[in-house]
């Protein structure tokens, strides 16, 4: 099957809804001494590439000297026209497993680069017809294995086990309530036989929570909510009970936010599973939280025991969230020498424009430094909480503030290399008018009334930080030293939309913009050593290796008029 066969019986498949045959054999179990060891084999088992999310590979047949011999090794169409691409593939056993727009998943043979199968949950696309609300494209970031199993998290709230050999559904389950306000786009994990999922709709007056599945049978083996609910009706947890004591109000009656959309990581050694939190809702705390209050768990890092769900710590990076700035993004985890002491830590580069180290066994707060423009704070304490400005909280009329509700840093995965030591982070320096509105007259109406709180005003061009961006140029990639909190440096890019990073051993971070320019940086200097062209916007670089050889895939395409998203794979000339 060529290339242009096999787009054309994607296509084809997808309409149907059926699967391909499998074209060969069954692949190797995925165990958890597998996912331990991630990257030793030269495959990308999991999300973030191991454990520790570090989207970095210890490969280097591709490196800094010959990447200049970079060059297309083939693609396969593999998505559709109805938005943006952001998956993450992985690979295991010769076989690349991967998902498009509405959550549509396949298997690729990557020593014959034909479609194993292809698979569509059939997500009902009109939320007045059971289909799910969600605020940014119908985007899927990816899928999770183990055992014989792919898992997929779809837009309308399910969660699905495919058999990795045929696409064939094993079982799947409902994993939000029957609400159209909550949608899933983020990808699950894999943490000790249980599946991990959260899920979105934090703007559309939802309640957050994490939700476990035994990975053979598809049984929950529990749930943590993120924001407390009704304390009339009782309290989940003790978690739940103290977050209460933070808010004010009638909250519960808009959801509170708090939504889980995206970004987990797991520490096997200390055995805890690291959750990021979205925002609230509505936006404003004075709407949802008249009586203030720092509003637990939102905009936080959670740490819970991953067999019992029992809260460990919570560090909060945006206490009284009232911008849209989540703690979704993406956590990694590193031991780092710090102050002449070996620390164990997790870090984030939130939307709120701070990059946090974190003692990852204690939520100790270590340090923290902006990485883009920020105006709404001055600064962290050295307790750990944001010095607000006085004008951050725009009570008393219209007030630009940085950075806009897009962050500094949004779901594009960030990458550390061990090597260098350096973080890899794409972002964007962009404000936002910011207006109260107390009377849901503004923004986004939620389905139980309120709003956004944010008006529709466009957002204004600011100066870069750290360096001097020429003018129109808001994007950015920055490699961030996360011991001495700055930066080593930073490029600038015309688009807001970049890609995730992956960085390897051969001194290199791969790069892509919404333009559809992909790159390979210098670790070290951030120096392009080799770019081509794709189509506009993409997803999640990863590297693996086969049969002796490194390869480097991403996702690329859009919706409008562009092609159908493909899948694209390079290797040495």
């Amino acid at each position: 099957m060529n290339q242009k066969t096999a787009g054309i019986l994607s296509a084809l498949c997808t309409a149907a809804g059926i699967s391909l045959p499998a074209l060969a054999q069954d692949s190797a179990l995925v165990d958890d001494p597998a996912l331990r060891r991630a990257q030793a084999d030269g495959e990308w088992l999991t999300h973030g590439g191991d454990y520790a999310e570090t989207r970095f590979s210890s490969l280097d047949e591709i490196d800094a000297e010959n990447v200049g011999r970079l060059a297309l090794a083939w693609s396969v169409e593999v998505g559709s026209r109805d938005g943006r691409q952001e998956s993450t593939p992985l690979v295991h056993d010769g076989v690349l497993y991967g998902t498009t727009t509405w959550s549509m998943t396949f298997a690729i043979d990557l020593r014959t680069q034909t479609l194993k199968w292809i698979w569509d949950p059939g997500a009902v696309r009109d939320p007045q017809n059971g289909g799910a609300r969600f605020c940014c494209g119908a985007v899927n970031r990816g899928p999770a294995i183990y055992g014989d199993k792919v898992f997929v998290a779809i837009i309308d709230g399910r969660l699905a086990a495919l058999d990795a050999a045929t696409g064939d559904v094993e079982w799947m389950v409902k994993t939000t309530p029957d609400n159209p306000n909550y949608s899933i786009t983020g990808a699950p994990r894999i943490v000790k036989g249980l599946v991990i999922i959260g899920n979105g709709g934090g703007d559309y007056g939802s309640r957050g929570f994490v939700t476990a599945y035994d990975a053979e049978t598809g049984r929950q083996a529990w749930r943590f909510y993120l924001v407390p609910g009704n304390p009339a009706l009782g309290f989940e947890n003790a978690a739940m009970e103290q977050a209460a004591a933070t808010w004010t109000g009638e909250w519960w009656e808009r959801g509170g936010g708090g939504t889980a959309w995206d970004s987990f990581a797991y520490d096997p050694v200390a055995d805890l599973l690291y959750i990021g939190t979205g925002n609230g809702g509505p936006w404003n705390r004075d709407l949802r939280s008249p009586g203030g209050g720092d509003n637990l768990f939102l905009s936080s890092i959670v740490a819970i025991d991953p067999d019992t769900a029992e809260l460990a710590w919570y560090y909060q990076t945006t206490p009284g969230e009232s911008w849209d700035y989540t703690a979704v993004q993406h956590m990694v985890l590193a031991d780092l020498e710090i102050d002449g002491e070996d620390r164990q830590v997790i870090m984030q580069a939130p939307k709120n424009g701070f990059f946090y180290v974190l003692d990852r066994v204690t939520g100790e707060f270590i340090s923290a430094a902006p990485y883009g423009r920020v105006n709404w704070a001055s600064g962290i304490d050295a307790e750990g909480r944001p010095i607000e400005r006085a004008e951050a909280r725009y009570r008393d009329g219209p007030v630009i503030i940085y950075p806009w509700p897009r962050g500094a840093h949004n779901w594009h995965p960030m990458s550390f290399n061990p090597r260098t030591g350096l973080m890899y982070i794409s972002g964007s320096e962009r404000g936002f008018t910011y207006e109260a509105d107390l009377s849901g007259s503004l923004g986004i109406t939620f389905g139980r009334g309120g709003s956004s709180a944010g008006s529709g005003k466009a957002p204004v061009e600011p100066p870069s930080i750290g360096s001097i961006a020429p003018a129109g140029q808001p994007g950015f990639l920055v490699a961030w030293d996360p011991v001495a909190q700055e930066e080593r440096w930073r490029v600038h890019f015309s688009t807001i939309e970049n890609s995730g990073t992956l960085t390897t051993a051969g001194n290199l971070v791969f790069h892509g913009t919404q333009e559809g320019v992909f790159a390979a940086h210098d670790a070290e200097t951030g120096e392009v050593l080799w770019q081509t062209e794709l189509l506009p916007t993409m997803g999640s670089p990863i590297t693996y290796e086969l049969d002796g050889r490194q390869y480097v895939s991403v996702m690329s395409g859009t919706d409008d008029d562009n092609p159908p998203g493909r899948l694209y794979t390079f290797a040495l000339e």
